[in-house]
């Protein structure tokens, strides 16, 4: 099953802190890698005209934000940047 997961919080999606899940807006599933790809295309074109920045780290985490999207972090006492995360899971073909 491919995966798209949509998440939001004051972190980058691939430091996945305790608690990660709970920042996640939506799931979207595919059964066929043609339509996950298809999907993964539409949300990245989406995303690259909503948003000033992009950053990818080990091929299936996506950052993506604009300066002046803060949130106030209490614990740090400071605006922290928001992040619209895309995690991307495919399946694992075994060596078999």
């Amino acid at each position: 099953m491919y995966k798209i997961i949509y998440m939001k919080a004051d972190f980058e999606p691939w430091w996945q802190f305790e608690g990660w899940e709970s920042h996640i807006l939506s799931t979207h599933q595919y059964e066929t890698e043609e339509a996950y790809i298809c999907a993964l295309e539409k949300v990245l074109a989406k995303f690259r005209e909503e948003f000033q920045h992009e950053e990818m780290r080990k091929e299936r985490f996506i950052a993506f934000w604009n300066d002046d999207e803060c949130t106030y972090c209490e614990g740090c006492d400071e605006d922290a940047q928001v992040y619209h995360g895309l995690v991307l899971e495919i399946p694992v073909l075994s060596s078999n």
